[in-house]
Parts: C-alpha cells; structure tokens; sequence
C-alpha cells in the first residue's frame, strides 16, 4: 500500500535516538506490507533481521512507546469527526512457544499463558476504524490458585470483599476515564464510549462524565433493581413497556468455549437473521451493596433490543444497552441501537491481529520483546481494516490515494487477465478486486467481507512485489522483442 502513510503516523514518534526512529519507521513498513509472514520472512537480509530483533529488544522500545504515535495521529482523527465511537474491548494473547513459555508471560488460565490487551479503537458511526486511542497490558504475574473445595462459596465471597482496583474489573473503568480525556481533547467532537457486557461494572455509570460530556453505551449483564421501586428489576420494566419499532438483524453464530458453560450469552448460537422489538425507558438504578463504600443511585435511559420467536432450541438475542445518550425520539433510540452494532468491528479488528498479523506465532523468547511487537501489530491492523472501510465509505475515489501504481496495476491484470488502463480505477473497483483475489464471489446485494479482503491484499503484496521486480518498468524488464529462436 502507498507508504507515505507510515512517516504520518509516526510523525511524533520519539524512541529517544533518532537510528531508533528510523528503524521503527523502516519496521513498519516491511511488517505493514507483509503482515502475514514471519519476522525474517518480512525482512530482506541477515543484517536486516538482526536489527528487528535488536529493535523489540532495546530497552527504550516499549509497547506504550510504539504506540504513542499512533494514537497521537489517531486522536488527531477524532478531531476531524461529528461523532467517534471509542470501542473498548479485551483480548487474550497466547504465548506458548513449540516445547517452552515465553518468558515472564503469566497465566490465563489453568493450562495457557499469555497476557491480556485491552483495547479501545474509535470508529466513525459508519465503522471505520480510525485507529487506537487508548491500550493497556494486563499480565498476571501471580500462579493461579488451585480450585477451593467451596468454589462457587468462596469466589462469591473474595468477588465480593475485593476492593474494585484490586480486580481485572478496574480495567473497564480506566478505560472509561482514558475515553473521558480524549473527548476533553476534541472539541466540537461527540465521543462516546462503547463496551459489552463485561464492562458492566456500577462504578462506570458513576464516573464523571466531564466538561465536555463523554457519553457511553454499556451493555448490561447484571439485571440491577430500580431505586424506587422495590422488587421490580430493569429487565422487567422494560418489558412492560410499548415496542417502539421492530427491525431486522443478522445475528452471527458462536460456540461455546466450553461444554458445561450455562450463561445464555456464552452458549452455542447459530447465525441467522432475526427480527427483534426495541423498548426504551428512563430508570434510576438502586446502588449494589460494597463492603467499602457507600454507592449513589444513578438515573439512565435504557434501550432493550429482544428477538422475536427465536429458533427452537435457542436463547433469543437480548441486548439490555444503558446509555447516557437522548433517547426522547425514535430516531434517538435508534442510534443507539446503530452505535452499539459497531462494537463488533473490534472483534474483526482483534481477528484481523491474530489471524492476519498472526501476532500468537512471532517467535520470542521474553514477554518483555512481544509487547513492542504487539504494539507494532496493533498499528498494522488498523491500517488494513482502514483501507477496507475506505473502498465502502468511500468508493468513487482514486484508488492511487491508497495504492501504489504497481499494486492496482498487478491486481488488475491477474483479475482481469489484460492491460491495466491508463486512468486508475475508482477505490471501491479495486477493494472488489482485491476480495475476488481473496475468495469473494462477486453479488450485487452484499459488499466484499473482511476476510475475503484482508487475503486479497496478502496476494496484492505478492503481486505487486513481482511487478516491481520483473514488471514493466523494472530494472530486468527488456521492453525489446524476444528474438526468434531460429
């Protein structure tokens, strides 16, 4: 892809020695345009390998410093928008070499180690992504305790008694107040923060939203009790209320992560399309009991979006979203609704890290190298998915805004199998072309998937490769006729 972007995005990038800032310019660049391979893969050369190595190994290249450029150009983005969703979400990153664990990984559980990224990427209301704005690194350096004989008892009783900075759990709201200071840094920006269900943590609706209000979509997994009215819980207030529109949605299929798992959201879900009622009510939440502190209520709007006679055999789809967002009119609750959907688009984004960047598979011996890398990848990610939502947002384009002429060149030839035009194809051509590369069977109703476009610029970089190297134009190419072998 046209390249001018990495000196944009690093731009503010200070390593402390400029031969470090050139180098982490020059990484960018090879791991950016062949994110798939490995690192010696990407690189061209012995001394070029050994100076990545040397680079994720320097004690000055850590993961906050690889990505504070990134996200100084992404709040720069943010500024440039009406509204920014902040999508904050958390992902595990398995560290388990071939016969050994990397060192200074800590548990994720009983058999894995690896360390957790929780992330938060703005997007626009229409879902592309507009980079990182917000990371942190939760590595558990303690063993996990063995099961007690009273599991259940016991972890009730420690979850309880556990001040909220002592849990993973704080994590949600740190997030809240990293989303709350890039909204007091983009004025004339609506920010809103947007989280699922495990951010369903009471100290986030009491955090101060600030002088210019950062708004949030939470959705709920606790079905909390209404302050004035005793023994009627939310989930059922909403269902008394009227259905304030119907609508359509494309529900994606899931499998549990283990077999005993009872929690209706956690349970195996085939994809389909379903039709869900919407519901919309204020309500004032009564506080939960803390053993240190005494918790306010809080009033909010709550918007239920439940599916209708769901398959047998399934839980319906129930999302219970609270928000500080207006919900006054029908178009007010059905942006909320239009926000909440974009939250999907980090889980595409943390696929895109694993299975595209491959970021699970880089080959390191301490976690102290792997967090640079991470952050390196976190960067590269974004940009793919970036160039697949501009081909959508933005499809009547000149693809050279994105493209090197090599790449819309080599692509079109091995799609259309003649001569590329002279005038460069519009940017929404050359995003259908590069997902007929990657699999896409083309269909006027539907526009190219991810995946199938993510594979189609692995194959791009190929091609493009080849075509600076004995296309036209390049320094083997004979533009003289072959002659005759008589």
């Amino acid at each position: 892809m046209n390249t001018t972007w990495v000196p944009h995005e690093l731009a503010t990038a200070d390593l402390g020695d400029e031969r470090l800032n050139a180098r982490f310019e020059m990484l960018l660049t090879a791991l950016g345009n062949r994110p798939h391979l490995s690192i010696p893969a990407a690189c061209r050369g012995r001394a070029e390998i050994k100076a990545a190595y040397r680079f994720f190994a320097h004690p000055d290249v850590t993961f906050d410093a690889v990505l504070r450029p990134h996200i100084a150009a992404s709040i720069d983005r943010v500024r440039a928008q009406t509204v920014a969703l902040l999508v904050q979400d958390t992902t595990e990153i398995e560290q388990v070499r071939p016969a050994q664990v990397v060192v200074g990984a800590g548990p994720l559980d009983h058999a894995r180690s690896g360390f957790l990224v929780h992330e938060m990427q703005a997007y626009t209301p229409e879902g592309t992504p507009l980079g990182t704005v917000w990371a942190e690194i939760l590595n558990r350096t303690e063993e996990v305790p063995d099961a007690p004989q009273d599991k259940a008892k016991s972890k009730a009783y420690e979850r309880k008694h556990t001040p909220l900075e002592d849990k993973e759990s704080a994590r949600w709201v740190a997030g809240l107040q990293a989303a709350r200071a890039v909204a007091q840094d983009a004025p004339g920006v609506r920010c809103v923060c947007v989280a699922d269900s495990e951010s369903d943590v009471y100290e986030c609706v009491l955090e101060p939203r600030g002088d210019r209000p950062l708004d949030w979509i939470i959705r709920a997994a606790q079905n909390r009790a209404l302050e004035a009215r005793p023994g009627v819980l939310v989930w059922d207030h909403l269902l008394a209320q009227p259905v304030q529109y119907t609508a359509a949605l494309t529900i994606r299929g899931r499998n549990a992560k283990i077999g005993i798992e009872d929690r209706s959201r956690r349970q195996d879900r085939t994809a389909r399309a379903a039709t869900v009622e919407v519901r919309a009510a204020t309500v004032t939440l009564r506080p939960p009991w803390r053993h240190d502190r005494v918790l306010d209520p809080v009033t909010v709007n709550v918007v239920l979006v439940r599916e209708v006679n769901p398959p047998g055999g399934q839980p319906p789809v129930e999302w219970l979203l609270v928000t500080t967002l207006p919900i006054d009119t029908l178009d007010d609750v059905r942006t909320v609704v239009g926000y909440y959907c974009v939250r999907w688009q980090i889980e595409i984004f943390f696929r895109t890290l694993k299975s595209g960047c491959r970021i699970e598979r880089r080959r390191f011996e301490h976690v102290d190298r792997v967090l640079p890398c991470v952050g390196l990848y976190l960067i590269v990610a974004w940009r793919t998915l970036f160039v697949c939502r501009m081909g959508r947002e933005h499809p009547d384009q000149d693809c050279e805004a994105v493209f090197e002429p090599s790449e819309w060149k080599a692509v079109w030839v091995a799609v259309h199998r003649e001569a590329p035009p002279d005038t460069p194809p519009r940017l929404g051509v050359m995003v259908e072309l590069l997902a007929t590369l990657g699999g896409d069977i083309p269909r006027k109703t539907t526009e190219p998937g991810p995946q199938a476009v993510w594979i189609g610029l692995q194959r791009m970089y190929d091609l493009a490769w080849a075509w600076d190297t004995f296309g036209p134009g390049s320094a083997l190419h004979d533009p003289k006729p072959m002659p005759s072998p008589e």
